[in-house]
């Protein structure tokens, strides 16, 4: 079974960071590109940073120079190292596989930024 565990999200004013975590099994992890998707109240769920295999990153406009995507090949994780949060990056966040795998959504977490 296909399980993605993430974690890391909290309460934040703006201008802080926060650093999500992903814990993958189920899938050939060290193949596999992995992406954090996040979703805004009333919007829809988005893509906004992608790693490789081979370490190639990504990222939406509206977090590049913000958000860094990591992954630990040896422990099956990815991570989100985001830095100058701003309120509209209140969202729940997801990790999944990129293109995602539709029936492998996980719980997500909250991630709210204050004014």
């Amino acid at each position: 079974q296909v399980r993605l565990v993430e974690s890391g999200g909290d309460l934040v004013q703006a201008g802080g960071s926060l650093r999500l975590s992903c814990a993958a099994s189920g899938i050939i992890f060290r193949i596999s590109t992995m992406g954090w998707y996040r979703q805004a109240p009333g919007k829809q769920r988005e893509l906004v940073a992608s790693i490789t295999s081979d370490s190639t990153t990504n990222y939406a406009e509206s977090v590049k120079g913000r958000f860094i995507i990591s992954r630990d090949n040896a422990q099956n994780t990815v991570s989100l190292q985001m830095n100058s949060l701003k309120p509209e990056d209140t969202a729940v966040y997801y990790c999944n596989l990129v293109p995602e795998l539709s029936r492998s959504w996980g719980q997500g977490t909250q991630v709210t930024v204050s004014s």
